[in-house]
């Protein structure tokens, strides 16, 4: 019996329907995997926020494989390498910071995708291509080229000043919108406060850019509501970014403090 790939599913899910997933600060696989059961549909594993270095990813990226949740890597920077590396590891895409540049978004492509599209490293003797004993070199190429996904990141004011040459570079599946960086870049930090503000008007550009070329949108409903998630739906937005481990913990704690340890502590 022939081996088969990891099976991506993910932009074909977005052909059919918005999906849904959750930021992990916390280096715990076991989140991750809870992630799957509950029916979320990727998981957003932070690699440029918290410690936990690419090549340390691999328990992660195998946590979420388990579950069935979709693996994918924030990377620290746009870099061949890194972004390369957790591919092979098994991530079903990566998402590059601080794009600002058409060599930055040039070089997101051309580290993630194999030629023609891109200049990826091939070697069969990784994790995705089940270290040479899945399916041949070529279907592991195709595969790779076809279903993993390139997300650069919109967090920075050149991002928006360059974006009618950025959204022409092939390749490109989706734009991770982030507002909070991006305000900061301006010299007006807003935090996430994307109701009618002028962070809104920007995210409405990228879709406005994205939707043309089929490109999907990523963005957070924070805090992360049914309210929120259909407001950026509503939007354009069709991956929706559900807070994180780390705010949804806190929130659930801060309930419990209220409700009950404050009534007893005095």
């Amino acid at each position: 019996m022939k081996n088969k790939l990891f099976e991506n599913h993910l932009k074909e899910t977005m052909r059919k329907r918005p999906v849904f997933g959750m930021t992990i600060y916390s280096n715990c696989p076991q989140l991750i995997e809870s992630l799957g059961y509950a029916g979320f549909d990727f998981a957003f594993i932070d690699a440029e926020h918290c410690p936990w270095e690419v090549t340390a990813l691999k328990e992660a990226i195998i946590a979420a494989r388990i579950a069935g949740v979709s693996p994918l890597v924030r990377v620290t920077e746009p870099g061949m390498i890194e972004i390369r590396k957790a591919l092979e590891m098994g991530a079903e895409g990566v998402i590059v910071p601080h794009v600002r540049t058409l060599e930055d978004m040039q070089l997101c492509v051309r580290a993630a995708k194999f030629p023609p599209v891109g200049r990826r490293g091939f070697d069969t003797t990784v994790r995705a291509a089940q270290y040479g004993m899945g399916p041949s070199g070529s279907e592991y190429v195709a595969a790779a080229n076809d279903t993993e996904l390139v997300i650069p990141m919109a967090e920075d004011f050149e991002f928006i000043d360059n974006i009618d040459a950025l959204m022409n570079v092939p390749g490109i599946d989706a734009i991770n919108f982030g507002p909070a960086d991006y305000s900061m870049s301006t010299n007006a930090p807003s935090g996430y406060n994307m109701k009618d503000s002028s962070v809104d008007e920007v995210m409405k550009l990228i879709v406005s850019k994205s939707a043309p070329k089929g490109i999907s949108v990523m963005a957070p409903a924070v805090p992360p509501t049914y309210e929120n998630a259909v407001s950026l739906i509503n939007k354009g937005v069709n991956m929706v970014i559900m807070g994180s481990d780390m705010f949804n913990f806190q929130s659930a704690i801060k309930m419990i403090k209220k409700d009950t340890l404050d009534k007893y502590k005095g």
